[in-house]
């Protein structure tokens, strides 16, 4: 008998044919795309966003007594807003704002510190300046994709990497003068990035030779050659407008924006003065903040501390009125200036005071940050958080700094972190990491300690500043 006599048997059998045939196909179909339900939820997320303005108009649920409409949440999908940025360039910006909890604890006043190195391209706040410098030399025609411009700049370091980077993302080739002392890194990194690297004896600016005048030279070269239709670009970070107003536009209203407009002092050393002055400039001119203390910070054999304290650009290591000798052998690359230049004209008149940090207090802040924090961060990082540091201790308690911290430390290996070693700072590592279990609380006089900076803070008190005992 078949069971086509018996018409009720054989739609039963179909139908189970049917469903069985259905849950393999769907089975199938999702071991095929796995990625399918994926895609579904993002976009089921992002219709939830498109229509939330109208939730007003949806239909009241009767079993919730007529009140708003439900939502239905996904508890599946990490909340993650699907982003796609175009190029390397942008990757710059948007740095996170950090709370440093072992110096906010110490200190009683809120550290935080502006993560620069973690900008996409050359890893320092100089990828503001960069972008922003060949931006504008597009706009006036000086620089086109393409046609096998050069730039030229002469640096420490920074700002080189970050041009050469952006250099060759836009279609340009970079050449830059720097310093025959500056960390080995450094250098590296630029051979690595495609960039000509010239290195020059370090000299004063007001010697031809200075790097930043040979690196003027070399594009004035370029440009009074007639074999290529290319031109050269000479960036001239220290005088260049494009500097400072990177950080107007770009870093002092991020600042600003993650504080809340909440914030007491903002410190930062000076390479060009770019960074000082333009967020300096944003957070008092722009925003107001009249009661904000913009605080330079200086290493030693820099002319700034002087300038802002006394209104000379002068360092007790040279003698007033000469300027014909090169920068204090210090370990400190990337800040430290002895001549006014415009970005620093820029913002200096609201600068409202300087702490002055040696080498070794430098190395002290960050083998402290590595220590407490797990930070691991260049030189001038590390004086810009002695100086926050200073600057909180005059303040009061509960107070908000905000600084810096410019590049990572693994561009420090051979020059800051080998003096750190030198300094024994890094011996007996499993007895201060038990005293770190130990002493689960960080406090003033511990941090004051092991920084060195006893003498800073009695200099500073008697330079004017609240301190912890006048307040209490």
């Amino acid at each position: 008998m078949s069971l086509s006599d018996h018409p009720k048997a054989y739609g039963t059998a179909a139908l189970t044919a049917a469903f069985a045939a259905g849950i393999l196909v769907t089975l199938g179909f999702k071991d095929f795309y796995p990625d399918l339900e994926r895609r579904y939820q993002l976009q089921r997320k992002e219709n939830k966003r498109r229509t939330s303005t109208s939730d007003s108009r949806r239909r009241s649920s009767v079993f919730f007594g007529g009140g708003g409409p439900v939502a239905l949440e996904d508890h599946d999908t990490p909340d993650i807003t699907p982003s796609i940025v175009d190029g390397i360039e942008g990757c710059i910006g948007n740095t996170p704002l950090i709370r440093i909890r072992s110096l906010s604890e110490a200190t009683g006043c809120d550290i935080l510190v502006k993560a620069e190195f973690l900008n996409g391209a050359g890893m320092s706040p100089k990828d503001r300046v960069a972008l922003n410098m060949i931006q504008k030399a597009e706009e006036q025609g000086l620089l086109v994709p393409g046609r096998g411009d050069t730039i030229y700049e002469g640096t420490v370091g920074s700002t080189g990497i970050s041009l050469a980077t952006l250099a060759k993302a836009r279609g340009y080739h970079a050449h830059i003068c720097m310093p025959s002392d500056q960390s080995a890194e450094k250098v590296d990194l630029l051979h690595h990035l495609g960039a000509t690297v010239e290195r020059v004896t370090p000299a004063p600016i007001v010697d031809p030779n200075h790097y930043v005048n040979i690196a003027r030279r070399r594009a004035a070269e370029h440009n009074a050659s007639s074999e290529t239709p290319s031109r050269g670009f000479f960036a001239d970070q220290f005088e260049s407008e494009a500097n400072y107003e990177a950080h107007m536009l770009t870093t002092g209203p991020e600042i600003y924006a993650q504080t809340g407009g909440k914030i007491d002092a903002f410190v930062a050393g000076a390479g060009t003065g770019g960074t000082l002055s333009g967020v300096t400039r944003y957070l008092k001119v722009e925003k107001q903040l009249n009661n904000l203390r913009a605080v330079l910070a200086d290493p030693y054999g820099s002319g700034g501390y002087n300038r802002i304290r006394s209104g000379v650009m002068y360092s007790p290591t040279e003698k007033e009125g000469t300027r014909r000798r090169s920068q204090v052998d210090s370990i400190v690359e990337g800040i430290g200036i002895n001549r006014v230049t415009l970005n620093w004209k820029a913002g200096e008149k609201f600068v409202d005071d300087a702490v002055r940090v040696t080498d070794e207090q430098a190395c002290r802040m960050a083998r402290w940050l590595v220590q407490h924090d797990g930070i691991f961060v260049g030189s001038s990082s590390a004086v810009n958080c002695v100086a926050a540091v200073v600057t909180a201790l005059g303040m009061p308690t509960g107070s908000v700094v905000v600084t810096v911290l410019c590049d990572p430390g693994m561009r420090h290996l051979s020059k800051f972190y080998k003096r750190v070693n030198e300094l024994g700072l890094e011996e007996n590592e499993e007895e201060e990491s038990k005293h770190v279990v130990v002493a689960e609380k960080n406090n003033e006089g511990d941090l004051v300690a092991s920084l060195g900076i006893e003498e800073t803070l009695k200099v500073k008190r008697r330079g004017g500043g609240r301190s912890r005992d006048e307040e209490e």
